[in-house]
């Protein structure tokens, strides 16, 4: 077997894609298949690695610090010379033609869709937008479309049963040995703002981009700290949004830390909080979500978005997306018992192992691997199947 990954709309901190990427790629080379993986950047470049080859194509930026491929035929050529048995796609843009090679060479190709565009612009627009006619041409020109929740499968939904494209669930996974609970963390404890348990700890860890909703996550933390709950909150990244989300925190006790380099670093200090916010409503997964959790640190989100299918009643919580709801749902798990709390968010995360998602994709891209009955491969919609 002989896979094509091609990921675009790629910036410096694209840590969710990067991340899938990386995890998805690994258990590809070590299932044997060979692996090719094709992503922008601001030259050409060939790379060797023990995940397989890496080719970046020169391609221009396209705002904030993101780059897009604009010459799918480059790709095309790349990929006649790889010859694939099938083909990934991680993009809804300028590489659709590439499903029109595929076809013609008799390639099995599969969209990834990693988030819902409509939300995405939405959030970041302010505006209502209307992606059905693109989304409608994505069906009828990709074998098969994988989605990460019932969230992201409500876009293609209505449109996979008429172009009779399968439409597959597969839920993405964590790194389970780096994101893990620090045993200092499960000792503290105690009510918020409590003598015994001190300030209460919050986290935001994400790229401070409008569409991601650090406004709403930092709103929370200041209607607490104006209710005169003992907080301090950590946020971790950064992005174009820096200068707003500082000015909204103004007099409040949030202290931002920019980017933080080596997912060990940053699983410590995920570990230390005694509440995660990750309350954007439009997230399509959650990976943010699954590694707080891994730490043994609950979460609190937006009661829609693909995040909310994350959370249990015990490893977190959950209110609509605003931040005087949210603050009430960060009291609720707040005053659970600390302990409790975190072994239910850990045991939450361990339901979601990379391996178990790497599986998945490696039954939907070996078109002689059907077997019935396996988690997320049954498909959602219509009924169609490549050659």
């Amino acid at each position: 077997m002989r896979v094509a990954q091609l990921a675009n709309f790629v910036g410096p901190t694209s840590g969710g894609m990067k991340t899938a990427l990386d995890a998805l790629g690994r258990g590809y080379v070590d299932a044997g298949v060979a692996r090719l993986l094709v992503v922008p950047g601001p030259e050409d470049r060939h790379l060797e690695t023990d995940q397989g080859d890496v080719v970046q194509l020169r391609a221009p930026r396209v705002g904030g610090g993101y780059r897009l491929i604009v010459e799918p035929w480059r790709v095309t050529d790349l990929l006649r010379h790889f010859a694939p048995t099938s083909l990934e796609v991680s993009d809804k843009s300028t590489l659709l033609p590439v499903t029109g090679w595929a076809r013609r060479a008799g390639v099995a190709s599969l969209l990834l869709s990693h988030e819902r565009l409509d939300a995405m612009l939405s959030l970041r627009t302010g505006l209502p937008v209307q992606v059905t006619p693109l989304n409608r041409a994505l069906v009828r020109r990709y074998d098969r479309v994988v989605v990460t929740s019932r969230y992201a499968e409500a876009e293609f939904s209505a449109l996979a049963g008429p172009a009779a494209t399968p439409l597959h669930r597969v839920p993405l996974g964590v790194d389970l040995e780096t994101f893990r609970p620090a045993v200092e963390a499960a000792e503290r404890g105690g009510p918020p703002g409590g003598a015994a348990g001190g300030p209460l700890r919050l986290v935001h860890a994400g790229r401070l981009s409008r569409e991601k909703s650090p406004h709403l996550a930092v709103a929370t933390a200041m209607a607490l700290h104006r209710r005169g709950v003992p907080l301090q909150m950590d946020v971790y990244g950064d992005g174009p949004h820096r200068d707003e989300l500082e000015a909204l925190a103004a007099g409040g006790p949030v202290t931002f830390h920019g980017h933080v380099a080596g997912r060990d670093r940053l699983a410590a200090r995920l570990a230390q909080a005694d509440v995660s916010l990750s309350v954007c409503p439009g997230e399509t997964f959650g990976l943010s979500v699954l590694e707080a959790l891994a730490c043994g640190t609950p979460v609190v989100t937006a009661d829609e978005g693909g995040a909310r299918e994350l959370v249990d009643d015990r490893s977190g919580g959950w209110a609509p997306a605003d931040a005087e709801s949210l603050a009430d749902a960060v009291l609720r798990v707040a005053a659970r018992d600390p302990r409790q709390r975190r072994v239910a968010a850990r045991r939450r995360a361990e339901q979601y192992p990379w391996s178990r998602t790497v599986e998945a994709m490696l039954d939907l891209h070996d078109l002689s691997r059907r077997p019935a009955g396996v988690a997320g491969l049954r498909p959602l919609a219509g009924g169609r199947r490549p050659a």
